[in-house]
């Protein structure tokens, strides 16, 4: 990690920058595919999954079979595991619920909103360098919470034409039947588009490469949905003086072993802690099986001394990190402070990964700085909000008068006389 030493402002935003995510480039390469399933669908996701997975699919959905024979194929500890989570991030996700409030906001007009489920929504769930089955468990719990009618799931098979069977029993135990053996650009085709096997959807939700954030980029300007913009994860962890190096530089391995583009950002108020807490990623690098992918991703991050808690604050903020641990006295204080960040984890024992599986929270979160307009998945993400109003004649009357005004200052007169029509007739 490079370590900057008091940094002046001005420098910030250079010594921060993300790892370059240049989807633009691929959008050629992603839109002829995308096309070519959109017009000749499962015939060309078959030959684009041989093509990039190398593996020939007859049936392009999983069976009954496949997914009886996941649990067997699991530990009881990972099972129980599982269902800790799932009752965990349940549990979150359904306090999440509003209910429908009528609102009169002057007599005899009354307002109010209500939550309606997406009908159809399709769930990408990443299986290349990790299979992440926790994925299927922070979309498809809201989903289903929310009352979504249809869920498709896609992710990339194995080089045997397989599901990895963790993502087939937790998709079981939630409860998505539709399951398929789709990755990458044609799985995102597939759901947008529909094929004979793959139901079309509104909205498409998960993480992916770079080539699945293209695509998702690419079929939300044709009108599907998507959570919102991608790129590689990442993590901000401030330390001070109360801090524990070897848990600090845990957080930062944990992060920096998603992919070589992660990046890790280490801020402390001293230089001492940042060599402290050095020597401890050198450590535990060593025993990483993705060590080679973590180093990667360490070349892309850096370590600031700060001066002060202001100045954390208004660098946190600038940077807006997906997650942010704050390993620091009176974290719940200086948290009320921060207002872009994704996820925020407060204290010396609350590591990142509680929440990428287990604590409740989702892990579905905005990266590269957009954080600061946009928030992570929840039930909101699974819901449309469409608001209602009811006058009564008595409403129309004592209402009706300012929309006149309104709208003839507008030289809008139809809707003046929308309203006039209504007042003009007799009893």
């Amino acid at each position: 990690m490079k370590i900057h030493i008091h940094p002046d402002k001005s420098q910030w935003s250079g010594l921060l920058r993300r790892p370059a995510l240049d989807t633009a480039s691929l959008e050629d390469t992603v839109t002829e595919i995308l096309r070519d399933v959109r017009e000749r669908g499962d015939q060309a996701v078959r030959e684009y999954t041989r093509r990039f997975d190398r593996v020939d699919l007859q049936e392009l959905a999983a069976s009954p079979d496949e997914i009886d024979a996941a649990e067997t194929q699991l530990s009881e500890a990972l099972r129980q595991a599982i269902g800790t989570a799932q009752s965990n991030i349940n549990r979150f996700h359904r306090r999440q619920h509003e209910a429908t409030e009528v609102i009169e906001t002057m007599p005899g007009v009354k307002c109010w909103r209500k939550s309606v489920p997406i009908e159809r929504v399709g769930l990408y769930v990443p299986g290349g360098t990790a299979p992440l089955f926790s994925t299927v468990l922070m979309l498809g719990i809201p989903a289903k919470i929310a009352g979504c009618h249809e869920i498709a799931l896609c992710s990339p098979p194995d080089e045997n034409g397989q599901l990895h069977p963790a993502i087939l029993y937790t998709a079981r135990q939630i409860g998505i039947d539709k399951v398929f053996k789709i990755g990458g650009v044609q799985a995102i085709g597939a759901m947008a588009y529909g094929t004979e096997s793959v139901p079309s959807v509104y909205k498409i939700f998960g993480p992916g490469n770079q080539y699945v954030t293209a695509a998702k980029q690419v079929v939300s300007r044709e009108g599907i949905a998507i959570d919102m913009p991608a790129g590689p994860s990442e993590v901000l962890v401030l330390v001070d003086d109360s801090a524990d190096p070897a848990f600090a530089a845990a957080d930062l391995l944990s992060q920096a072993e998603h992919g070589i583009d992660s990046q890790v950002v280490l801020v402390a108020f001293d230089a001492d802690m940042v060599q402290q807490v050095q020597k401890e990623v050198e450590a535990q690098l060593p025993a990483l099986p993705r060590r080679t992918i973590t180093e990667k991703a360490l070349e892309n991050s850096a370590a600031v001394v700060i001066r002060n808690r202001d100045e954390a604050v208004e660098l946190i903020n600038a940077y807006a990190p997906e997650h942010l641990i704050l390993s620091v006295k009176e974290a719940e204080h200086f948290a009320t402070r921060i207002v872009n960040a994704g996820s925020v984890f407060l204290g010396n024992y609350t590591p990142e990964s509680v929440g990428d599986y287990a604590s409740g929270t989702n892990h579905t979160l905005p990266t590269n700085g957009f954080a600061r307009a946009f928030s992570g998945v929840s039930l909101d993400s699974f819901v449309k909000k469409i608001t209602f109003q009811r006058l009564t004649k008595q409403g129309l009357e004592l209402l009706g008068p300012a929309v006149e005004h309104m709208a003839e200052a507008e030289d809008l007169m139809a809707h003046k006389n929308a309203v006039s029509i209504r007042l003009k007739q007799k009893p």
